[in-house]
């Protein structure tokens, strides 16, 4: 198998460092963006020309549009792209700021917006290419105490599955990655907190236990390489794919809810076509 050319923002831990090493163990090449990159010297030492660190602010999309541009400038080409840059924030939905909101949507849903459009030209002319928009179980699924988190992923989700129709006669895949629980710090460090109001003390409680018993062991991070280059080297890529044990149930009993509700109001939906 020929070696790929990687782009991948948020190199500097999680999925993206992960995903980053496997790529060059196996002699393909990467374009690794990270806010700081000194988060990356190691595996610039280890791995030399074949990685190339590109500081980068997603929510900046001038700067998107010129790292994606100097990755294809140093490599020749682009064949994965992942955007996989993000943060969760938590908060009730009466608790965030407008700031917080907006913060959230720019990088979750904008930064991988503008690395998708600065890509495309050149995943068009080259007549392929393969784009991974790193979304989670919440893109389909919603749960308390991280509304934002959910409507970004949700927004991720949506301009995905309409882009993966536009691009098919390019010779372009699309391919949403929903991880469930990981070791990934974010829930950690990495995420951010409104501030709380005391009304819902109780309530936050409960869904911190509920939370816990819903995902068990957090999945290993490392692990999940071998999945992503499973992905990235199929014939025929997914649109979906959950990373973990968890997502899927959780999915089926959503879906069959769903569906059962629809069914039920079935009369009132018909009762509005008139």
């Amino acid at each position: 198998m020929s070696s790929k050319v990687w782009f991948i923002t948020g190199t500097s831990r999680g999925f993206g460092r992960e995903w980053a090493i496997a790529a060059l163990e196996r002699g393909d090449r990467v374009a690794a963006t990270a806010r700081d990159t000194g988060s990356l010297d190691d595996l610039v030492e280890k791995y030399g020309d074949a990685i190339l660190p590109i500081g980068l602010d997603v929510t900046d999309r001038a700067a998107d549009f010129a790292a994606v541009k100097a990755a294809h400038e140093k490599f020749g080409r682009l064949d994965v792209v992942v955007n996989n840059a993000g943060y969760g924030q938590f908060g009730f939905i009466e608790e965030l700021s407008e700031d917080e909101v907006r913060a959230q949507i720019e990088t979750n849903v904008f930064g991988a917006f503008w690395i998708t459009q600065a890509a495309l030209p050149f995943l068009r002319e080259q007549g392929s290419g393969h784009i991974i928009q790193v979304s989670s179980i919440g893109g389909i699924s919603a749960f308390p105490n991280i509304g934002a988190y959910h409507a970004s992923k949700w927004a991720l989700e949506g301009f995905s599955q309409a882009l993966a129709q536009e691009v098919a006669g390019f010779g372009i895949h699309v391919t949403l990655i929903e991880p469930g629980g990981f070791s990934t710090d974010w829930g950690g460090s990495s995420a951010k907190h409104a501030a709380p109001l005391a009304a819902y003390d109780e309530t936050r409680e409960k869904i911190a236990e509920a939370r816990k018993q819903r995902l068990g062991t957090p999945g290993d991070p490392n692990a999940s390489a071998k999945a992503i280059l499973e992905v990235v080297d199929a014939e025929e890529p997914p649109l979906r794919v959950f990373f973990g044990s968890s997502p899927l149930a959780t999915a089926k009993a959503d879906y069959a809810s769903r569906i059962e509700t629809w069914e039920k109001w079935n009369d009132v939906s018909l009762l509005a076509q008139g």
